[in-house]
């Protein structure tokens, strides 16, 4: 899905975000992406086995423990672990099915599709919040910072 006005309304619209894979690590992915959706009004529900605690939030062992409505099931997880993901996700009443950066899973995405789920496939939440809702810049993120003068950290 790369229809940019799908992906705004899904944003705006569901804002109870359960996110799978999330690790206790500041500098996984996974956290960087659930700390934005936190700091931008969303609830976030951590889902990982191995973990009881992430960010403050209690964290759940799978989808079918957690005791709220979940709007959007956000996958950080291998291309193959996601069938069951999908399978959960229709199970709960999950109303979006969200594969991050790099994960296509198109058997997956055409039975939550079925099940009346939307699909958004190889795209990361937090990059699509901040390209459609302001905070993206050339570089990733807005520092609110205006100079003229070139950061040491870029390469150019």
């Amino acid at each position: 899905m790369d229809d940019i006005a799908t992906l705004r309304r899904i944003l705006k619209q569901n804002k109870t975000v359960a996110v799978v894979g999330l690790s206790e690590y500041w500098y996984r992915p996974s956290y960087f992406a659930a700390k934005y959706l936190l700091d931008h009004g969303f609830t976030v529900i951590p889902v990982n086995p191995t973990h009881t605690e992430v960010m403050g939030l209690k964290c759940y062992p799978s989808l079918y423990d957690i005791p709220q409505k979940v709007d959007i099931v956000d996958c950080f997880r291998k291309a193959e672990d996601i069938p069951p993901l999908a399978d959960a996700a229709i199970a709960i009443g999950a109303k979006v099915l969200w594969m991050q950066l790099g994960i296509i899973n198109e058997a997956a995405a055409e039975k939550a599709r079925k099940a009346g789920l939307e699909v958004v496939m190889n795209h990361c939440i937090k990059i699509e919040y901040a390209r459609l809702f302001g905070g993206l810049s050339f570089v990733g993120v807005n520092t609110k910072i205006i100079s003229a003068k070139r950061p040491l950290w870029l390469p150019y």
